[in-house]
């Protein structure tokens, strides 16, 4: 049995937010994503591999094209982001923000 995924549609973001989530995230010890603003654009990049543009579906909740699932940033009490929050399948992978 197939499982057919398709791309939610392309929401609205205030760009303006995009300098606070970037930075880098850890997940583990050496296990590095880094989030960077490029022309108006949210890109994230894990170690070696090719760098993919967040697209937004809502303010704070972005997809990668094709790829099942979401990416939230969330904020500690003090309203800095603290981390990107990775969910797949109703899972969540934390990424605490180190820089």
């Amino acid at each position: 049995m197939f499982r057919y995924y398709e791309d939610p549609a392309l929401g609205k973001s205030d760009t303006r937010k995009y300098a606070e989530y970037a930075g880098t995230y850890e997940l583990a010890s050496g296990i590095i994503q880094t989030v960077s603003v490029r022309d108006g654009k949210l890109y994230a990049q894990r170690g070696d591999r090719a760098e993919n543009e967040l697209l937004p579906e809502s303010s704070e909740v972005f997809f990668l094209k094709g790829v099942e699932g979401r990416r939230l940033f969330r904020r500690n009490d003090g309203s800095k982001v603290d981390a990107m929050i990775d969910r797949r399948n109703n899972e969540d992978v934390v990424w605490k923000k180190i820089m």
